[in-house]
């Protein structure tokens, strides 16, 4: 796909969602969105917000998280999955936050890829939302989405390639918004099992469809 290209899908969706926000419901803080990030691996955004509800009353600062007995931290993140490491990791992170960098999540991806479960979906994710730098994050709507439309193969399900590939397509200033309307449009028309491609808006611009019927 050429960059012309990339520009036409990225206005078609600004046009379907004029609001690009996040899904996951961190209220702008830093160190929470960092938190349900970790969250998210293969659970739904849905769920990380009804856990982190609960888990934000109980523990509403970051210094009550780093402090927290690991059980009990445990206990409120087991619906998310994955239940032992990420209650590790998520305290671990919490401590590295006070510790090296003043309680701040750190703004460039080398720093935030030494805290505890932060690869580059989550690093980007962070440097999109919280300093608004360029950012893909590389989720599987966006993988599997990018795929359908024509970015790249479909049979291409690597996060580091899809990165790679996206960034000099999507315009920098756009790429954190880009990948917040991927999501949405992923949760409401390209879903993984039944893509609803006969009512799809970008429909002339996709390449798994086409003008196809289907």
């Amino acid at each position: 796909m050429d960059r012309k290209k990339a520009a036409e899908i990225t206005a078609a969706l600004e046009k379907i969602y004029p609001e690009a926000q996040c899904a996951l419901e961190s209220g702008g803080e830093d160190w929470k969105l960092l938190i349900m990030g970790r969250l998210s691996a293969q659970c739904t955004d849905a769920r990380v917000n009804i856990v982190c509800r609960e888990l934000f009353e109980k523990m509403p600062t970051l210094e009550s998280v780093a402090d927290c007995e690991l059980s009990e931290l445990e206990e409120i993140v087991r619906p998310c999955g994955l239940y032992k490491t990420k209650a590790k990791n998520i305290r671990d992170a919490c401590r590295m936050l006070i510790e090296n960098y003043g309680g701040r999540v750190p703004d460039s991806m080398d720093e935030l890829l030494k805290l505890p479960g932060v690869g580059r979906k989550i690093a980007n994710l962070l440097l999109g939302d919280i300093y608004k730098k360029p950012a893909i994050v590389a989720d599987t709507h966006c993988i599997r989405i990018c795929g359908r439309l024509g970015f790249y193969p479909e049979s291409l399900k690597d996060p580091v390639k899809v990165e790679k590939i996206l960034t000099p397509l999507i315009e920098p200033s756009k790429s954190s918004d880009f990948c917040h309307r991927i999501v949405n449009f992923g949760r409401d028309t390209c879903t993984a099992r039944a893509p609803k491609c006969s009512d799809c808006p970008l429909r002339e611009l996709c390449a798994h469809c086409g003008n196809s019927d289907t």
